[in-house]
């Protein structure tokens, strides 16, 4: 790669994608491996509350600037019973999750879920799955009237008797999760899902008529069956649904990073993919309606790593098994980063996106036992992004050097959107995907007035494998950039290699 000529776009608040959904910031809590036993749920630990929630990770939780977290599955979903992890904790179940071959103990369950959420404050809002896999229409009803319904009824009384008398007021739910997947217990076909996803959304819509519903899209891009799924689904679904979902997890495979950081490529691709079936559907139905997307998975996933072990050595039913526990690079922050890019990009249609997950499982946060808790890299871009990428994205058209890829083919060099907040700020989120040479970045500022820069920062190391470990937590941080700057109404700044930056512009 080298890339010597600037890349270069243009930023005029007159052209822009569309508002920022603040739920585009969520994120994902499973029961699986220690993202909730040992993750955000550890009692006893020095740290611990007195709901057993640890309050190193919800500091932690608050930076990083969550907005809604999707739970409890996720591939368990398919499996599990509700109720099993309402009343006392004493008297619940123990259960095998055949989803992820653990013995599940249902110690943390709805309520557990619901004080999590009030800790983290009430930016933190929920998003419940229920279980089409294994379970349907009735059990999703009791499952809302327990926890949304005042009072008066044999459910909503009996979470009264549980310790929660007001009702939960959970507006947002899956209706199901990765039906498509043979994975998954329970799977369907797209005519057999989108009946019962159907038949789900009026009954529950019967109960509260404002309920927002997603459903379930394809489980990736790479399904045999992606796209005609879609059809098919919102065929039946369309005018009963909010939302689409979309999931998507990416890997550098065979050595091959060149493809591995321009990944953003496929996202935005399947973005499109997605809203063009939306919109086919619409056209057919005559609806006037525009479907918008819920990318409710996403994030780097070295997932042919568990496939292999789990092949070669299943699990035999343990309790919060290590799992999944991705440590990530600065690498992989950078691809991360270009994913946010991607959804911004696409705001006036992605409403909702969920991080997956939020603690240990190819996660943020890591913690351990007993033990501190701590940032990986990939935590620094989604906080970033969540705290100066709210307001009205703007229409980004980059001209950038490329380069060349095994899977996409000639790629830029420069990904990059812009976010214009209320009080006039503008941010430029960029990414530099060339590994060795610097990029020089030229923006024309049309019509945003006298604008100086406040900041620029960059996450970026010259070891593409530095990694934050409990050794050591700070090794990879953003760093300040100097030299950028605002010259004849064109903003100037260079690029370090493979580099996650955030431009940050004021009036001057």
């Amino acid at each position: 790669m080298t890339g010597t000529a600037p890349a270069r776009f243009t930023l005029d608040p007159a052209f822009t994608v569309g508002d920022v959904d603040p739920r585009l910031f969520g994120s994902f809590v499973e029961h699986l491996g220690r993202c909730v036993y040992t993750g955000i749920h550890e009692p006893g630990h020095p740290a611990a509350d007195d709901a057993g929630l640890r309050t190193d990770v919800l500091a932690l939780v608050r930076e990083l600037g969550v907005t809604v977290i999707r739970y409890p599955g996720g591939n368990f979903v398919s499996n599990h019973r509700w109720e099993d992890g309402v009343g006392p904790v004493d008297s619940r179940p123990r259960r095998l999750d055949l989803a992820w071959r653990t013995t599940e103990t249902n110690r943390f369950g709805l309520a557990e879920y619901m004080e999590f959420l009030r800790r983290i404050g009430p930016q933190a809002e929920p998003m419940m799955a229920v279980n089409l896999g294994t379970r349907g229409v009735t059990e999703a009803l009791q499952l809302q009237e327990y926890a949304n319904h005042p009072g008066g009824t044999e459910l909503s009384d009996r979470r009264a008797a549980h310790g929660d008398k007001d009702p939960y007021g959970i507006r947002l739910w899956c209706l199901g999760n990765e039906m498509d997947g043979p994975w998954q217990t329970g799977h369907k076909t797209a005519e057999e899902y989108g009946r019962l996803a159907a038949e789900t959304a009026r009954a529950m819509r019967q109960m509260d008529r404002d309920v927002q519903l997603v459903a379930c899209g394809s489980s990736s891009r790479a399904m045999p069956t992606f796209g005609t799924w879609e059809a098919t689904v919102l065929a039946e679904t369309y005018d009963l649904v909010d939302y689409v979902s979309l999931h998507a997890y990416y890997e550098e495979r065979d050595g091959d990073r060149d493809s591995f950081l321009a990944s953003a490529v496929d996202m935005e691709s399947f973005i499109e993919e997605v809203v063009a079936t939306c919109d086919h559907v619409g056209a057919r139905l005559k609806s006037p309606k525009k479907l918008r997307l819920s990318f409710d998975e996403w994030n780097v996933w070295y997932l042919s790593r568990y496939q292999q072990q789990a092949e070669a050595e299943p699990l035999d039913w343990p309790e919060a098994p290590r799992l999944l526990e991705d440590v990530y690079s600065v690498t992989d922050a950078v691809v991360f980063g270009s994913l946010l890019i991607a959804l911004l990009r696409h705001a006036d249609r992605v409403a909702v996106a969920c991080l997956a997950q939020l603690v240990n499982v190819i996660a943020p946060i890591m913690t351990e036992p007993g033990g501190p808790a701590w940032r990986q890299t990939t935590f620094h871009p989604f906080a970033q992004a969540s705290r100066y990428g709210r307001g009205r994205v703007l229409d980004v058209r980059v001209e950038s050097p490329t380069y060349e890829t095994r899977k996409y083919g000639t790629v830029p060099l420069l990904h990059a959107t812009a976010v214009r907040a209320d009080d006039g700020t503008v941010t430029v989120f960029a990414v530099n995907r060339d590994r060795t040479a610097p990029l020089p970045l030229d923006v024309t500022l049309h019509g945003l007035g006298a604008a100086e820069v406040l900041e620029h920062t960059a996450l970026a190391d010259p070891d593409p494998e530095a990694r934050n470990t409990r050794d050591e937590p700070e090794r990879v941080t953003p760093h300040a950039v100097d030299g950028t700057r605002v010259e004849d109404g064109v903003l100037r700044a260079v690029l370090e290699p493979m580099s996650w930056n955030v431009i940050r512009l004021g009036a001057r």
